[in-house]
């Protein structure tokens, strides 16, 4: 498939359909993505001032990577933070202090700068089965799926009337992407009867803070490895994973590079790391984008636009994230998941027989999915490993065919 072309021109490649992706993907990520941030930094104990400058350098940085490796390859790649790191920062931070946090963002940084620079990940990713890598994308997404019942469970009118237009669209209006009528019907029945917790302060604008680092060996066990493994196995992987699923060859390297050099940058302002976002980038490479694939890039560029910008106005946007309900966003990501989901799944498992890697991949879809943490490492990761290491256990001679240098 063609992604590179000699000029680009992402106004001419608007479509109601990347727009509508584009601004899903953002208002995911935004509003219910930063609240995981303003939890763990008041669980850590951060001051205000810090949690402002750890969201604007987060979503800033990230909005730029998006938006530059989404013009420079006409992929869908959207950048955005480790959501991971963050949980595990909650209750990390609070045992160094804030220096010694910003040392170990940079040390993490800079070893995924070190990663992607070499080439290493990129001659990684090639020895894992495909089957393997599908079915951890569609272990680690089917969150989403099941966040639509809760969605409905909590917001039983507006989420269940979201859910019935989006397949209601689908029988009815099937030029038209579904998930666009029913974000609509969702956030109009919301805003006619549903209730928001008034504000209970004036927001005021705030610059970032910038902080210098202290380093300490402690700090790079307890942050520094855990971030850099997260960054690069489960937001990186996933967002490769999806990536390859819908027909794309993403530039692994240089995704983690600019990974790596994103973290290094953003530590300074307090961040943990910008880099490429997993699930944000599964609704813009996905059919929710529009058919045209060559397109869907714009999704990308458009989410990482009003990513940077809500950044900057991170100190407004704290006052007000928790006006939008979740429930409904959950329930409105799920539904753009649903084909996402579908395709790893089809690409993951095949009723053949003799199919290779079947049982590796189970067990990495299982592990996905249960969502298990061991030494401050998530899911997505220890599914690829534990679908590597079944595999070797059970079919070495297919695994071993991995490693014959492919002939052109």
């Amino acid at each position: 498939m063609k992604t590179k072309q000699n000029l680009r021109n992402p106004l001419r490649d608007l479509t109601q359909e990347n727009i509508s992706a584009g601004l899903l993907a953002a208002i995911f990520g935004c509003v219910a993505t930063s609240l995981i941030i303003i939890n763990s930094g008041a669980q850590a104990g951060l001051t205000d001032g810090q949690i402002v400058s750890w969201l604007f350098s987060c979503w800033f940085f990230g909005g730029c990577i998006g938006v530059y490796l989404a013009w420079k390859t006409g992929q869908p790649i959207s950048g955005a933070w480790s959501i991971p790191a963050a949980v595990m920062l909650g209750g990390t931070l609070g045992h160094f202090p804030f220096e010694e946090a910003v040392g170990a963002y940079f040390m993490a940084g800079a070893m995924v700068f070190v990663l992607g620079i070499t080439g290493l990940v990129n001659r990684i990713i090639r020895l894992i089965p495909m089957p393997i890598i599908m079915a951890m994308i569609a272990g680690a997404l089917m969150r989403f799926a099941t966040g639509i019942m809760g969605g409905v469970s909590d917001l039983p009118l507006i989420a269940g009337a979201t859910v019935a237009t989006y397949f209601c669209s689908l029988a009815l209006l099937p030029r038209v992407t579904p998930i666009i009528p029913a974000l609509a019907v969702g956030l109009s029945l919301f805003f006619v009867f549903g209730e928001a917790a008034p504000v209970a302060t004036a927001a005021q604008f705030q610059l970032p803070g910038f902080y210098m680092p202290a380093f300490s060996f402690e700090a790079f066990i307890a942050i520094s490895l855990p971030v850099a493994i997260l960054v690069v196995g489960a937001e990186n992987a996933q967002a490769t994973g999806v990536l390859m699923s819908e027909g794309y060859k993403p530039p692994v390297n240089t995704m983690t590079t600019l990974s790596g050099i994103g973290g290094m940058i953003a530590c300074f302002f307090g961040a943990h790391n910008a880099n490429i976002a997993g699930p944000m980038t599964a609704i813009c490479s996905s059919e929710v984008a529009g058919s045209e694939k060559e397109k869907r890039y714009v999704a990308s560029i458009i989410c990482g636009l009003i990513c940077l910008t809500f950044g900057i106005l991170s100190s407004y946007a704290i006052s007000f994230i928790k006006l939008v309900p979740l429930a409904l966003i959950a329930t409105v990501a799920g539904l753009a998941m649903i084909n996402v989901l579908l395709q790893s799944l089809q690409l993951a498992f095949t009723t053949e027989k003799k199919a290779s890697f079947q049982l590796g991949a189970f067990t990495a879809f299982v592990v996905a999915l249960s969502g298990v943490s061991f030494l401050n490492i998530t899911a997505p990761f220890w599914a690829l490993v534990a679908g590597l290491v079944i595999t070797l256990i059970t079919e070495k001679q297919q695994f071993k065919q991995l490693l014959v240098p492919q002939t052109p």
